[in-house]
């Protein structure tokens, strides 16, 4: 029998931990720079207070699946898979996906942080509540179709960069840094045949860009009436409208594809109403 000296045994053990770190850890993980190049954009990544800014604007809970295009190192999906949701990023650079997947894995959230190499013009995002995003304008623009085709209500947000004159919902500042809110509008451009009481079998016509909305009713007689207050927030209108007796009428709804319906306020009186897209 022999005996191995307290101090050898402290040796042996912090040579271990060492060890074990430096398997943790690899010497050689790749390390980016702000500034460096990528497939369409430089990189430089969103101060983390925006980050939870955006989140906190797009209203990210664990019942969302939240898509960010472009994700660099990850701190975005990493942050929203914090709150619970479903996250996905997309980035082309082969090197961040193994980088943000290591972050999310020490950050303990690699069941809901996933990402995957692939360009984001050739990437079904569809399924997404929420879009993030921190790219040139030039690039929103050409997004910028594909995601007003996206389900009414969807949530997008970016930092820095606008959609032209697509006008966000909302914008909010870290230090000078915007960040901004659109909220994908549902269709209701064109011509409805609108039931309801007070207005039997009328036709209402709708102009729409992007979320904004104005219309008018057809009374009969030649007598056209303009909406009041029309508003549009993803798949929920709202419109008040005065009947040829005066009589003020105030519609809520939701808006399904071809079809409209909610209520409708009369003084204290509260109805149902329809519309159906001709």
């Amino acid at each position: 029998m022999f005996s191995i000296p307290r101090i050898a045994i402290q040796s042996i053990a912090i040579a271990l931990f060492a060890a074990g770190v430096a398997l943790a850890q690899p010497a050689n993980e790749y390390k980016p720079s702000v500034g460096q190049s990528g497939k369409d954009v430089v990189w430089v990544p969103t101060p983390e207070e925006l980050v939870e800014r955006m989140l906190t604007m797009a209203h990210v809970t664990a019942n969302d699946f939240v898509i960010d295009l472009g994700s660099g190192d990850g701190r975005t999906v990493i942050a929203a898979a914090k709150r619970g949701a479903n996250a996905l990023g997309i980035e082309y650079n082969p090197d961040m996906v193994t980088l943000s997947t290591r972050a999310a894995q020490r950050e303990g959230v690699s069941a809901k942080a996933k990402f995957v190499k692939a360009d984001i013009f050739e990437s079904d995002f569809s399924k997404a509540t929420v879009i993030t995003m921190y790219l040139l304008p030039g690039l929103n623009l050409k997004l910028r179709p594909k995601l007003l085709e996206m389900r009414p209500g969807t949530r997008l947000v970016s930092h820095q960069f606008t959609m032209d004159d697509w006008q966000p919902d909302e914008t909010s500042y870290f230090d000078f840094r915007p960040g901004y809110l659109w909220i994908v509008p549902a269709k209701t451009q064109g011509r409805w045949r609108i039931d309801a009481p007070g207005f039997p079998g009328l036709e209402a016509s709708f102009e729409q860009t992007f979320q904004r909305v104005k219309g008018e009713i057809e009374l009969g007689n030649n007598i056209r009436v303009g909406l009041r207050e029309a508003r549009l927030w993803g798949d929920q209108i709202s419109f008040t409208a005065v009947d040829a007796k005066g009589v003020m009428r105030e519609f809520t709804g939701k808006v399904t594809g071809d079809r409209m319906a909610g209520t409708v306020k009369t003084g204290s009186e509260t109805g149902q109403w329809s519309a159906v897209k001709k």
